[in-house]
């Protein structure tokens, strides 16, 4: 079972840093076609110092928006998660 929160936070920190990273490697003149790519999805993300603060910033809010919905599917899906359907046909018994 996955706890949605320290998932959440833990794919955002990752994430984040990563975007972060090749914002700055952009900055040297590395990977300028992938910050073309993402900068069409992150406003202010670019090959600079600034914008790969900005880009750290966007990658950190997606991360943990995925990283909770990953979670969260998981765990619904592997049985983790009770939904109310479950509840009651466990809670029910027969009556002999």
């Amino acid at each position: 079972m996955f706890k949605i929160k320290s998932f959440a936070l833990s794919l955002g920190c990752i994430w984040g840093f990563a975007q972060l990273i090749v914002g700055w490697f952009g900055a040297a003149g590395w990977g300028n076609d992938y910050i073309d790519v993402m900068s069409s999805l992150y406003l202010g993300y670019d090959s600079t110092f600034f914008g790969g603060i900005v880009g750290g910033i966007w990658g950190f809010v997606i991360g943990v928006i995925f990283g909770a919905v990953f979670a969260y599917l998981y765990d619904l899906f592997s049985g983790k998660i009770k939904t109310a359907t479950t509840r009651t046909r466990t809670t029910r018994t027969r009556k002999k």
